[in-house]
């Protein structure tokens, strides 16, 4: 039989894994009677939970929404799978760090090795373009859940600040950067918002009804594959979209089915020499859609590679005569 305090532990820890516990079932795990599960309902209820009760056949209990948060019981995974997740935390990470800090003051011995062992193995690239405001990513967020209408500052890639009036959509995470996918009312049409580049947002007051939303995620791939680079390219890739999808990032490309075993690359980048050197290095078979331009860049780049190997081939001694 559990004390009491290892009961509470044991019902904090069960609670949220389900919407609804019937109260039987939870008396059960717990080898406890209905009456004393009641009792510790009240004890959980006492210190701050915010737990509800349901009477009748399909009845139970629940932990519902309070005024603040309640102490959290992680099992093992849970904890460390938390302490992980807030060292890799992309855009939010003095936040994350703060949380990171509370979580490993309390972490019983052995996880705090084993979380701290992991973290001293694992390293990140450095993004600092992926940095975010927390205050404004929860104003994005609820305007985007509320349909309410947001006016904001936009500073676009000129230095141009303009006022904007939108529907704000979905929020999407490139991996780089966090935007925004909103309905510009000025222009009455879909509009991707780099988060960094917004300032003062502020709701409206006015709510609205969505009308043909876009994929958000699609939206954002295509348009930072096609917008801010001078040049783009469509290639036909002789494997399956999930394999060519896999190697470029979706920053730069979108990947689009044929047939399950080719698909259509519509790839971005500052030149096409970086183009050509990419589908060098990307491994299937391709062919060139277009532009032209592309396949007489990836020829100067082949007779390049060539040079270099027949070089490779000339003894030391002779390749500053050839």
């Amino acid at each position: 039989m559990l004390t009491t305090s290892a009961r509470l532990l044991r019902l904090l820890t069960l609670l949220p894994t389900r919407p609804e516990w019937a109260g039987p079932e939870l008396a059960g795990r717990l080898e406890v009677t209905e009456r004393t599960l009641r009792r510790d309902m009240t004890r959980l209820r006492d210190l701050g939970y915010p737990v509800a009760a349901s009477r009748g056949v399909g009845g139970g209990y629940r932990l519902t929404a309070g005024t603040a948060l309640p102490p959290l019981a992680l099992d093992d995974e849970e904890a460390v799978a938390l302490v992980l997740s807030l060292r890799s935390a992309t855009g939010l990470a003095e936040p994350a760090q703060r949380t990171l800090a509370k979580l490993e003051r309390i972490l019983p011995a052995r996880l705090r090795r084993r979380a701290r062992a992991v973290g001293a193995a694992t390293e990140a690239l450095p993004n600092p373009a992926a940095a975010i405001d927390g205050e404004l990513l929860a104003i994005l967020a609820e305007a985007c859940e509320h349909h309410e209408r947001l006016g904001f500052g936009y500073r676009d890639h000129g230095g141009t600040l303009t006022e904007r009036t939108v529907e704000p959509h979905r929020i999407v995470h490139s991996g780089r950067r966090w935007y925004l996918v909103a309905r510009d009312l000025d222009r009455d049409d879909w509009r991707t918002f780099r988060a960094d580049r917004i300032s003062g947002p502020r709701g409206t007051g006015v709510r609205f009804t969505p009308v043909d939303p876009p994929d958000a995620a699609a939206y954002v791939a295509d348009s930072i594959t096609s917008g801010p680079y001078r040049h783009q390219a469509t290639i036909q890739v002789y494997a399956p979209a999930a394999a060519v999808a896999a190697k470029v990032p979706p920053t730069v490309a979108v990947v689009e089915d044929v047939d399950g075993r080719s698909c259509l690359l519509r790839i971005g980048a500052d030149s096409l020499g970086l183009i050509a050197l990419h589908m060098a290095l990307l491994g299937p078979a391709f062919r060139v859609l277009g532009p032209p331009e592309l396949v007489a860049e990836m020829t100067l780049l082949a007779d390049r590679l060539q040079d270099g190997v027949n070089r490779s081939r000339i003894p030391t001694e002779d390749v500053g005569n050839s």
